[in-house]
Order: structure tokens, then sequence, then C-alpha cells
């Protein structure tokens, strides 16, 4: 009850409204307020677009690091040949119980594909890849034994899964020796954690900056219109009412933010498209950096305003209850 009509009889004034009219009100109060506060950011161009473009730019950053992450995952996603297992069978096993091992081998869920490499065929490829076949012609028998090359699934490409993986291939009885670059694959993973890591704390701190950000540019709009606030206090408003129009300019803030943001990052991939073709050029291979995709759009979009809310509902929380009529 505002202090204006503080004791004033209620009763026959006050009409029965129906629930759409409650609902139709509400929803018309709701667009108005919205449209009212996007037309505040429109008549200080200036004040917001600059709030309006470090917003965008703190989300830029971790959302870029982001991406060159989940590509540098697709990349590394080909490389199965760093979780490969080299298999050295024993000199007495034959071609049959070779075989009957590769087929044991496939038949477990941790195995993606099996491929058996004959100590004859092994020899003519070091023959040929060593420049040695003259010196390979004088010996009496072929010393290299039969391999069995075992690549992993994909959800045993791991470190800790390769290495249980080996541990259980090297049991078997044709198998001599099992080798695996364990050390490689780990230093992999830890730079792929290392850099998830980076991204998660970058984005958290430059999060908390835009919360920061979007509160104090809220608390100086309430500032700047405290005695507002104040007659609309006495003639009845409700907080939330008075609330809602800040509420809205961190939204606002957000969303436009955001779509700063996604701009943002389209124009960086493109910048490093041409660098990174050429890097990938040197390797003799072709890579397609991937963009933001509609998911991830939308979440990073959703993020910016979510932020835009905190920020406001912490300010307004503080600094509306402040201001109140004496």
């Amino acid at each position: 009850m505002s202090l204006l009509f503080k004791g004033r009889p209620q009763g026959a004034s006050d009409a029965r409204v129906g629930l759409w009219q409650m609902l139709s009100m509400l929803v018309i109060s709701h667009i108005r307020q919205a449209l009212n506060s996007l037309g505040e950011l429109w008549r200080q161009p200036a004040a917001s677009l600059m709030t309006i473009g470090v917003l965008g730019l703190s989300i830029t950053l971790p959302s870029t690091l982001y991406i060159l992450v989940k590509n540098t995952e697709k990349i590394t996603a080909g490389w199965e040949q760093v979780s490969e297992i080299s298999l050295f069978l024993e000199s007495q096993t034959n071609t049959g119980s070779a075989q009957q091992l590769i087929t044991r081998i496939k038949t477990w869920p941790e195995v993606d594909k099996v491929t058996y490499i004959p100590a004859d065929d092994a020899l003519k490829e070091f023959q040929q890849l060593s420049g040695l076949g003259d010196a390979m012609a004088y010996l009496k028998s072929n010393p290299l034994p039969d391999v069995v090359l075992v690549t992993p699934a994909q959800k045993h490409v791991s470190p800790q899964a390769a290495r249980a993986l080996l541990a259980k291939l090297t049991e078997q009885r044709e198998v001599d020796v099992g080798k695996l670059d364990v050390e490689w694959l780990e230093r992999l993973y830890a730079v792929l954690n290392i850099a998830r890591e980076l991204v998660t704390l970058i984005g958290g701190l430059l999060f908390i900056s835009v919360v920061l950000i979007i509160g104090n540019t809220i608390r100086l709009n309430i500032l700047s219109k405290r005695d507002e606030i104040l007659v609309m206090k006495l003639v009845g408003a409700t907080d939330a009412f008075i609330h809602r129009p800040f509420l809205y300019t961190g939204f606002w803030y957000g969303l436009l933010g955001g779509l700063i943001a996604w701009f943002a990052v389209i124009l960086i991939l493109w910048w490093m498209d041409s660098s990174i073709q050429a890097f990938a050029s040197l390797y003799q291979k072709q890579f397609n950096i991937t963009g933001l995709t509609g998911t991830a759009l939308l979440t990073m979009l959703g993020l910016s305003v979510l932020l835009g809310l905190v920020g406001s509902v912490i300010s307004v929380q503080r600094h509306v209850r402040e201001i109140e009529p004496r």
C-alpha cells in the first residue's frame, strides 16, 4: 500500500478482473517495459555500445578458445595410430594359431580393428624402407616375428584404457611382447586437459567480469532514476513493476553482447583459416575448421542472456531496495 493511498477504504470500487484479462494486461505490461528499456539503450547509443562491446568481447575469448579446443579434439580423433598396440608373436606360432588369435581378439569390445602382418611381409617392408636389401640377402632365416596391430575402440583410446588393453593382450599365449607408446598418448591427453581447464578458467573469470560490468551499469541507471523510483513507490507501484525495466535492460545487454560475440568469433575464425590451411599444407593435409554450430550458438546466447540477468538481478535487489520514501 502506498503512502498516498494509505487508509483509503476498499469496497465497491474494486472491480473483478477475469483471469484472461489479467494475463493479457501482464503480457502487455511486459512487452511495453521491454520495448521501453530497449528504447533507453537506443537513446544513449554511445554508452550502450561501449557496454555491449565490452560484454561481447569478454564472451568472444572463451568462445574462440572453446572452438579451437574442439577442433583440436577433432584432429586428434583421427590419430588412431597413436594408441595402436603392436603384438610380436612367439617364434613358434604358425599361421593357423595367429589367425585364431586374431579371431579371438576381434570379438573383444575394446578392439576396433586388427591387422595381421606376417614375418615375410614385415621383412620385405623392412628391406624397402631401410635400404639394406642386399645385406638382408645374406641372412639364413627371417629374424622378424609375425606382428599383429590392434587398434582400440574409440571409448578405449585413453592412456589408462589402452594400458589395460595392452596388459590383457600380452597375457595371450601366442604373444611374446606387446608395445604401446603410452607416454606419447599420455602427453597428448595431458595437453588437451590443460587446454580444457584453461578455457574453463578464462571463461569463468570473464563471465564474472561480465556480471560485474552489467551490475555496475544497472546500478548507475538506478541511481540516475532515483527520483522516478521514489514517485513510483509513492503512488503504489509494486517492486516487481519497478524491477522489470532494469531486468529487461540486463536482458538486452546480454543478448546484444552475445550477438556481437557471435560475429566476432566468425570474423576471428575467418581470419585464422588461411593460416591454419597453410600449416596443414606443410603436412600434406587439408583441414576445415569447424565454427559455432546451432546448438553452440544458442548455448552462447543463452549464457550471455543469463549473465546479463544475473548482473541486473543482483544490482536491482540491492539498490532499488535502498530507495524508500520517507
